[in-house]
Formats: C-alpha cells, structure tokens, sequence
C-alpha cells in the first residue's frame, strides 16, 4: 500500500500525515530478530512514552502557574502523551496475549 493510497482511503491530504506514512514505509528492521532486540525496543517505547508524559505534565504546570498564555503547547503535548500511552498500551496488551498462548502451548 502506498502513500496516496493511504491518503485516498482516509481522505487525508496533510504533509505530515503523507511524511509519517513514507516514513514507516521506508522503516528497515534489523536482521537480528531475537527476543533482546524486541525487548530493547519496548524498553525505548516505554521511555518515551515517558518523556512525552513528563512533557505533558510540565505544560500543564507551566499553564496552571501562568508562566504559558499559549494553549496551544499545552493541547500538543497532551496530544502527544496520550498518543503514545494509548500505543505502549497496545502494545504491553498484545505481548500480555502473545505470552498466553506461548504458555498454553504443548511441547
């Protein structure tokens, strides 16, 4: 599937949403497919997950204390964070249900 294929079918015509989709697009894994490798990438999921939330949190103090007129940070950042716990979610559910069916195998 291809960029304006994407675009096409959800009807989107925005630059970053063309960018993001040549970018995963274009994403090579590496050849070492082991558990480690896997494990590392959860890990720097989950960190930045992190500092997207830490972000969050600190726009919001910013704006709370009036140190920030601009809501627009603040309504990013909160974009951000919620997108990327939305996604390490996802992702802890389906390695939770991965690991079910490992266990329930038969040897």
């Amino acid at each position: 599937m291809d960029v304006s294929t994407i675009s096409s079918f959800f009807n989107l015509s925005s630059p970053a949403v063309e960018g993001a989709a040549v970018r995963s697009s274009t994403v090579k894994f590496p050849k070492d497919e082991s558990f480690g490798t896997f494990l590392d990438a959860a890990v720097k999921q989950v960190n930045e997950t992190n500092t997207y939330l830490k972000q969050e949190e600190e726009e919001e103090i910013k704006w709370a204390l009036g140190l920030s007129e601009n809501t627009h940070d603040l309504a990013v950042a909160q974009s951000k964070a919620q997108t990327a716990l939305q996604y390490t979610v996802a992702l802890r559910d389906r390695f939770l249900e991965s690991y079910k069916e490992i266990i329930q195998m038969q040897i």
